[in-house]
C-alpha cells in the first residue's frame, strides 16, 4: 500500500495534523509526518516532494496557516496528488490560508479541504489510495456505513423524545 506524506509548516499545526493521523491509523494506512516550511526550509520541502513517489508515497497532505504556501510549494515539485489543509490563525480566522491554498495557478493543482480539516484530508487521501486497493475501499465503505448508522441512531433518539 502507498504511504501518505503529511507535511506541516509549523509544529503549531500539530493539533490539526493529529486528526489526519488518527484517521489514517483507523484506516490502517501507513504515513509519515514532517515539519517543513515553504519559507524557512524550502530546500527540504522541495527535496521531500521531489523524492516522494520513489519513497513510496501515493499522495501528500500539506497543512499551513496565514500565507499558506506550503501545499503549492509541495505541488510544484511533484505530480503526486497534494491535499492542502488551510489552518486557522489568530489573524483572519484562516480565511487567508484558505484563499492562498485554493488559488493555485493552472498546471499546479492542490485539492483543498475545509479550514482545520485534518480528518477530511486523511479521508480524501484514503479515497485516492483506495483507487488501487480493494481492501482499503472496503474499509472506507464500512466507515461510511458506520457513520450513517450513528446519525440514524441519533435521529431515532431525538424522534422518540419529540415526535409523539
Amino acid at each position: 500500500m502507498k504511504k501518505v506524506g503529511i507535511i506541516m509548516g509549523s509544529d503549531s499545526d500539530l493539533p490539526i495534523i493529529q486528526k489526519a493521523v488518527d484517521m489514517l491509523k483507523a484506516l490502517e494506512i501507513p504515513f509519515e509526518v514532517h515539519v517543513y516550511s515553504a519559507h524557512r526550509t524550502p530546500d527540504q520541502a522541495r527535496d521531500f516532494a521531489r523524492s516522494a513517489r520513489e519513497n513510496g508515497f501515493g499522495c501528500l497532505i500539506a497543512a499551513a496557516g496565514m500565507a499558506a504556501h506550503l501545499a503549492g510549494a509541495i505541488a510544484a515539485n511533484t505530480t503526486l496528488p497534494v491535499i492542502g489543509i488551510p489552518c486557522k490563525s489568530s489573524n483572519l480566522d484562516g480565511i487567508d490560508a484558505l484563499l492562498a491554498t485554493v488559488q493555485m495557478p493552472t498546471g499546479i493543482p492542490v485539492a483543498t479541504v475545509a479550514i482545520n480539516g485534518g480528518a477530511n484530508a486523511a479521508l480524501l487521501a484514503a479515497e485516492m489510495i483506495a483507487l488501487s486497493d480493494d481492501d482499503l475501499a472496503r474499509r472506507l465503505d464500512e466507515k461510511r456505513a458506520a457513520d450513517a448508522k450513528k446519525v440514524l441512531d441519533k435521529d431515532a433518539a431525538i424522534s422518540a423524545s419529540f415526535n409523539q
